[in-house]
C-alpha cells in the first residue's frame, strides 16, 4: 500500500494569499469594478441602467466639489482673502464717493466691481493646491470624467463666491444705506445667474492659467474681457432693482444672464478635457 506524503503546512503562504485577495478587492472597489457582479448579466444590466441615469457622473461632480469645499473649510484661505478684500474696497468706496452724489445711483456698479475682483482673486487659487503639491497629474490620472471635474470645481468656486457675496451686499448696504427688501427674490436671481456665468469662465481660465508660468497674473488678462457681457447685464439689473424699479424692468437682463450661463457651461464643460490635457 503506497503512502502519500502530506504537503507541509505553510502559514506564511496562507497569509500572502489572503493579503492578495484583500488587495485585489480594494483595487476593484476603488475602480468601481466588482468581479462577482461582472459575471452576472443581470448585475451588468442594472449597472448600465444606473449609468444611463447619470448617477456615477453626479457622484463624481459631488466628490470633486466636496473635496474643494472641505479643503477651503479647513484653511479658509480664499474666503478670508476675498472677504477682507471686499470689505476694504467697500470702505474705500465709502470715502471716495462725493457726498453730493447719490450712492444708490452707482451702487450696482460698485458692488459688481468688488465681486469681480474679489472673485478673480479667489479663482487664482482654485487650482493652486494641486499645482503646488504637484498633484494635478494625479487628479488627471484619476478615473474621473473631465466634465465632472470641471463641474465639481465650478460648484465649489460658486459656493465660495456666493458666500463672499453674502458678505459684500450687507457691507455695501451698511455703508451706502441701501435697501433690498422690496426686490430681494429678483436680486438673488440676478446674483446667482451672474455668479454662475462668472465661475464657468473663471474655472476654465483658472485651469489654463495653472498650466503656465505666469499663473495668477495671466488669469485677469484672459478672463475680464470675456466677462464684459455678464458684468454689464448684472450691473444693469442690480442698479435698477436698487433704485426701486419693478421686477418687470429686469426680466430681459435675467433672461440674457441665463442664456450666457447655458452657453458658458456647455462650451467650458466640452473643452475642459482638452485644456487639461495640454
Amino acid at each position: 500500500m503506497t503512502s502519500l506524503a502530506a504537503e507541509p503546512h505553510d502559514p506564511a503562504a496562507e497569509v500572502r494569499a489572503s493579503s492578495d485577495v484583500h488587495a485585489s478587492a480594494d483595487v476593484h472597489a476603488f475602480a468601481g469594478v466588482h468581479p462577482s457582479a461582472d459575471a452576472d448579466p443581470s448585475a451588468d444590466a442594472e449597472r448600465d441602467e444606473a449609468d444611463s441615469m447619470g448617477a456615477p457622473f453626479l457622484a463624481q461632480v459631488w466628490a470633486v466639489a466636496r473635496k474643494d469645499l472641505l479643503l477651503e473649510a479647513r484653511s479658509r484661505e480664499r474666503l478670508l482673502s476675498m472677504g477682507t478684500f471686499a470689505v476694504l474696497v467697500a470702505i474705500v468706496f465709502s470715502f471716495a464717493v462725493d457726498p453730493a452724489v447719490r450712492a444708490r445711483s452707482i451702487a450696482g456698479a460698485m458692488i459688481w466691481v468688488t465681486v469681480l475682483f474679489a472673485g478673480t482673486l479667489g479663482l487664482g487659487r482654485s487650482f493652486a493646491l494641486e499645482r503646488e503639491a504637484e498633484a494635478l497629474t494625479g487628479v488627471l490620472l484619476a478615473p474621473v470624467d473631465r466634465g465632472a471635474l470641471f463641474l465639481g470645481k465650478w460648484l465649489a468656486n460658486m459656493a465660495i463666491v456666493l458666500a463672499v457675496e453674502a458678505l459684500v451686499f450687507p457691507v455695501f448696504a451698511l455703508f451706502f444705506n441701501l435697501g433690498f427688501a422690496g426686490s430681494l427674490p429678483a436680486l438673488v436671481a440676478v446674483v446667482v445667474l451672474a455668479t454662475a456665468g462668472f465661475m464657468a469662465l473663471g474655472t476654465l481660465f483658472g485651469a489654463i492659467a495653472a498650466h503656465t508660468r505666469l499663473g495668477e497674473t495671466l488669469l485677469p488678462i484672459l478672463l475680464l474681457p470675456l466677462l464684459a457681457p455678464v458684468v454689464i447685464f448684472a450691473c444693469a439689473a442690480t442698479q435698477r432693482l436698487l433704485v426701486g424699479r419693478p421686477v418687470s424692468d429686469v426680466v430681459s437682463q435675467i433672461k440674457m444672464l441665463g442664456a450666457f450661463d447655458l452657453v458658458f457651461l456647455f462650451v467650458c464643460t466640452a473643452i475642459f478635457g482638452a485644456v487639461m490635457e495640454e
